[in-house]
């Protein structure tokens, strides 16, 4: 479905660089088509995504339908517009948040 093929798209666009200088792990809670626990590892060496929990606690949850998540990451819009709906929050550190919409 979209989510996992975005997931795809995410694992080929990680980078040692990017895994060097973000240093954080994000989760992601989607609710509904294709949702579930999914992760982006820019922590460990080499970097990874994929479905799951994250092989290491993550520093930023953030919560969305999957619908507004395959939104963020496809549509040239600032990411940050999908969390205006009232049922997206993210949840830890922002500024790592930041350095992940640099990746998009």
């Amino acid at each position: 479905g979209p989510v996992a093929e975005t997931f795809r798209v995410i694992q080929g666009a990680v980078t040692e660089e990017y895994v060097r200088s973000t240093q954080g792990v994000f989760q992601f809670e989607l609710s509904g088509d294709g949702g579930g626990t999914w992760y982006i590892d820019l922590k460990t060496k080499g970097g990874s995504a994929g479905f799951g929990k994250p092989p290491l606690t993550a520093d930023v949850v953030m919560s969305m339908s999957s619908a507004d998540f395959v939104k963020m990451f496809t549509d040239k819009l600032n990411p940050f517009m999908a969390f205006m709906p009232e049922n997206s929050t993210i949840k830890g550190d922002m500024m790592l948040t930041l350095s992940l919409e640099k990746m998009l």
